[in-house]
């Protein structure tokens, strides 16, 4: 896969954490990477390489805003374009001396569905070429800046992985449901609580069902006092921060994945899912619906609604004919549109157009 006719410069969170931001960054690099001669990344954040040095070429890692702000300053930055994958690392482009460049800027989420600061105004009015997730988030952004709706822009939806390519695996009996997601107190829109509130309905109707849920943050501790509570203990799992094999076998198990969140700008979790052919429960209130896009991948609920969160579980929890053709169409959603390469293709393209 080619790049791009022109260098680029990279401004990326630290590739080392764990986050949809992050590994979605990951995989928006790896074309750039086969040309390190040629692009530079700069990557902020902890972890990921030496700070404020060089690493494998023109890969520079800084850990502190102070020495980010003078590996900004100290390097040589030559570029026809700046590829700059979080909101809050635009701050660095006066830094840089790319006056010339051509501005190209990724918003992923929640971080663009907010009030910004004067600076952050200003430098908003530097891009050249907003890239979106989702057409969800590009809307949450455009409610925040409306004098910006008229901007370029282009959606590029994610993606990750390869297909399968081997037969689907079969899910557990008795079903389960997998919720995979950061547990964080400030993150609570993700659908956990709603989910164990609804879990009593479900059992009335698969009495064997459990719900499995993964994920790091404090929340965990919370959840897994709200489930005793409900006596729950029996049904109910939660696994708290798992390695990413554990993952892989938790969706291979499970029989749907269910995040009916309320704040998702994209939700990575769905395509690995969709990817091992099983269908997702997501709401009908954020992005989860133009990536799943139900009833052909799964079904989405209103959150609030407990009532119809636990219906469309115990649906998707069902085993037959209706299921299945839920499952393969989760896995042709995925692999006709959600791979990693369509992903990277959609970016190239998207940035192709600024230096043409």
């Amino acid at each position: 896969m080619s790049t791009l006719n022109t260098p680029l410069v990279g401004l990326f969170p630290s590739f080392e954490r764990i986050g949809g931001v992050e590994t979605s960054g990951r995989l928006a690099w790896e074309p750039f990477a086969r040309e390190p001669d040629k692009h530079q990344l700069f990557c902020y954040g902890a972890g990921g390489g030496p700070r404020n040095g060089q690493m494998n070429g023109n890969v520079y890692y800084s850990g502190s805003k102070a020495q980010a702000l003078l590996t900004a300053v100290q390097t040589r930055w030559a570029a026809g374009t700046v590829l700059v994958w979080h909101l809050g690392l635009l701050k660095l482009l006066p830094f840089m001396r790319l006056r010339h460049a051509k501005v190209a800027l990724f918003l992923h989420g929640v971080e663009a569905w907010r009030s910004q600061g004067w600076l952050t105004r200003q430098l908003l009015r530097r891009v050249d070429l907003f890239l979106s997730n989702t057409e969800y988030t590009w809307r949450r952004f455009t409610s925040f800046n409306p004098g910006l709706g008229k901007a370029a822009h282009r959606i590029v939806h994610l993606g990750v992985g390869e297909p399968w390519g081997r037969p689907l695996p079969l899910p557990d009996d008795p079903p389960a449901v997998l919720m995979i997601g950061r547990m964080l107190i400030g993150e609570r829109y993700k659908g956990h609580t709603e989910m164990v509130a609804a879990w009593p309905r479900v059992l009335a109707q698969h009495p064997q069902a459990q719900l499995w849920i993964a994920g790091p943050g404090p929340l965990g501790a919370e959840l897994t006092q709200r489930v005793r509570e409900q006596g729950l203990d029996r049904s109910v799992r939660v696994y708290g921060q798992i390695t990413e094999d554990e993952k892989r076998d938790l969706l291979m198990r499970c029989r749907c994945l269910a995040l009916p969140s309320r704040g998702e700008g994209f939700g990575l979790v769905y395509l690995e899912a969709m990817r091992l052919g099983r269908p997702c429960l997501v709401s009908d209130v954020d992005s989860g619906r133009e990536v799943v896009n139900p009833p052909e991948a799964g079904l989405a609920v209103n959150p609030d609604d407990l009532e119809g969160v636990a219906e469309a579980t115990c649906r998707l929890l069902s085993a037959g004919p209706g299921w299945d053709q839920w499952s393969e169409k989760a896995r042709r959603r995925y692999e006709a549109t959600f791979t990693a390469k369509h992903f990277q293709t959609r970016l190239l393209t998207a940035l192709s157009e600024l230096n043409p």
